[in-house]
């Protein structure tokens, strides 16, 4: 069977992107503005980048005008690093922060429809864990497009990218990358709609994947999301940081999961238990509702483990209220409408009347691969890897730590994007030809292929998924343990096992799409192990990571994990130094940057 898989075609570009959404097509729109003329393709697993994920977000980009008289940059950099618990690299955030407005004016000069206050100002709304004052008040940081802030950027880097004539290899997927004397040359690509092969060979390559939470029952993020650009990386003998930290979005709607952005909660409204007491006073008195994630997201599921949750008649699932009743019609009907609208269609709830079912969805990979500043990936914490670049959630260069401040993630994908455009700009200008393909080329993907295509057995791909989602909600949710996570290891071990005898009922390589989601599927118990390694070996509670049996953040776990695995569940861990750089030029508010205590 072996014999039918071949490379079938070669394409050479200057620059590979793979993954077309935010990030990916920053990058490339900032690459030929100052490089015109530059050949560069982008992949996408979607029928267009327009479907890319980043389109569904909802709420808003977090950045500080310079001229604004009342908040401040430093205010920005702080909630950062003390919303990610002490474990962002502060190079980073200093360096995005700073950036941050400089991306809504190209925003708003390329095409982007701000929503904007009856001065004609652009408008700003407050998010969890942005204040004033280090921490005294909320902030109105976050820019938006009324609540689909996410469409609005994506149809602006789309739009950039066919004025410049980018070419897009839609519904395509990366299935190995390409490596010659150490130097990334691009990647093979599968071509869903012939079932061909195709060794796309660039000068640089850039993985901006997006994130991966579909290994989990409840979760945000489209169906594509199931961590192939991390599987990738591993597979390349690469190391991966801080998968162990998950963020759950405290408000996913009862169901299917989909957001009700904090937005919502940035306009005034209130969760409630089944009493309707509004909660969140006792747990965070200063930022109430507003709290980070991680922390909101904690203290719901405690709410419910105590008995003051309620049960979905319908989904049988564990929720609390979202109230949205004393909000202004205006509010609904030209801030939120399409959130509003999402309740509607999928719990049959009218917010201007009655109270909303949500609960935490997985939502956000804080980790990913590991880059410095310039979203150049990592080897190790003093070696990169030539002519490889990472930007977006698959990115970890680190802006996030163990915990993600909302509205940061677009704001990270549109400045990295940037960055790495202006790297690899810098890149091409000395940069040799790619070449010819590796004799090695295609080893992986091919012996993966053969496997599906010639398996026999009598697993079904369905049973498998459902049991990897149970068992990662279950044992490496928004509460860990070391039992449990032990565990989880040897259960995803079995998963992976099983997985070995699933049988395609076609061995078509056309549009297959049984052949892909066992593909994914592989992706999903490769990342997941991983996590579930990670948070074993780290034994305190640190943003998104929390473990009951160590509750307390510790001193000893002051560092990025790095994991590698080249065969399945045996993971080899290390670490990478956080940066403290504005902590150690000990200039004004130094104090604010080190290691703090993290109230709200």
């Amino acid at each position: 069977m072996g014999n039918r898989l071949q490379i079938d075609s070669v394409l050479r570009a200057d620059v590979l992107v793979i993954g077309a959404g935010g990030a990916g097509l920053r990058c490339a729109a900032e690459i030929c503005e100052r490089r015109p003329g530059t050949n560069v393709v982008v992949v996408t697993k979607v029928f267009s980048p327009q479907k890319s994920h980043t389109a569904a977000a909802q709420g808003g980009m977090a950045a500080v005008d310079p001229k604004d008289p009342v908040d401040k940059i430093i205010y920005h950099m702080f909630d950062t690093w003390k919303g990610s618990d002490c474990s962002a690299d502060q190079n980073v955030i200093k360096k995005v922060c700073e950036s941050a407005w400089e991306q809504i004016v190209w925003l708003e000069k390329h095409g982007m429809h701000f929503s904007r206050t009856e001065e004609g100002r652009i408008a700003k709304r407050p998010f969890g864990g942005h204040m004033l004052n280090f921490g005294e008040v909320k902030a109105f940081r976050a820019a938006y497009e009324a609540d689909r802030t996410g469409k609005g950027i994506m149809d602006t880097v789309w739009g950039e990218s066919l004025k410049y004539g980018v070419v897009s290899l839609n519904q395509s997927l990366a299935s190995e990358l390409l490596f010659r004397n150490g130097r990334c040359t691009g990647a093979i690509v599968f071509m869903e709609q012939n079932g061909k092969f195709v060794a796309v060979l660039a000068k640089a390559t850039v993985m901006a994947t997006g994130g991966k939470t579909r290994m989990y029952q409840v979760t945000s993020n489209c169906r594509q999301n199931t961590g192939d650009g991390l599987a990738l990386i591993l597979q390349a003998g690469l190391p991966v940081m801080d998968l162990e930290a998950v963020q759950f979005h405290p408000t996913g709607i009862v169901g299917p999961g989909i957001l009700a952005s904090e937005a919502l909660r940035g306009e005034g409204a209130i969760l409630r238990n089944k009493d309707e007491e509004r909660f969140m006073e006792r747990y965070a008195p200063t930022a109430k509702d507003l709290a980070p994630r991680d922390l909101v997201s904690r203290c719901i599921m405690t709410e419910i483990r105590e008995g003051r949750g309620l049960i979905h008649p319908d989904h049988k699932l564990p929720h609390v209220w979202l109230d949205l009743r004393h909000l202004p019609d205006h509010v609904h009907k030209t801030r939120i409408q399409e959130v509003s609208g999402f309740f509607s269609k999928f719990v049959g709830v009218q917010p201007q009347k009655e109270l909303c079912p949500v609960a935490p969805t997985a939502h956000y990979q804080m980790g990913g691969a590991p880059t410095n500043e310039f979203g150049e990936v990592q080897q190790d914490p003093e070696q990169i890897i030539s002519g490889l670049y990472a930007c977006g959630e698959f990115a970890a260069a680190s802006l996030h730590g163990h915990n993600r401040l909302g509205t940061n993630s677009l704001l990270e994908l549109i400045t990295m994007g940037k960055v790495v455009g202006e790297r690899v700009v810098a890149y091409l200008d000395d940069v040799e030809d790619p070449g010819n393909v590796p004799e090695d080329g295609g080893q992986h993907v091919f012996g993966r292929f053969s496997r599906y295509l010639e398996a026999q057995g009598g697993e079904r791909h369905a049973d498998i998924r459902h049991a990897l989602r149970v068992l990662m909600t279950d044992k490496v949710g928004v509460f860990r343990t070391e039992d449990g996570l032990t565990e989880a290891i040897e259960e995803l071990k079995a998963l992976k096992e099983r997985a070995m005898r699933m049988e395609l009922s076609s061995k078509s390589l056309v549009m297959n799409q049984e052949l892909l989601q066992f593909f994914e599927l592989d992706h999903l118990l490769d990342v997941s192990i991983v996590i579930a390694h990670g948070a074993l070996h780290r034994r305190e509670s640190r943003g998104g990571h929390n473990r009951e049996d160590y509750p307390e953040r510790s001193p000893d776990f002051q560092y990025h994990t790095l994991a590698h695995m080249t065969e399945y569940g045996k993971v080899t861990l290390g670490r990478r130094p956080i940066d403290m750089s504005i902590y150690d030029a000990g200039g004004e508010h130094r104090e604010k940057f080190g290691i703090i205590e993290r109230q709200y």
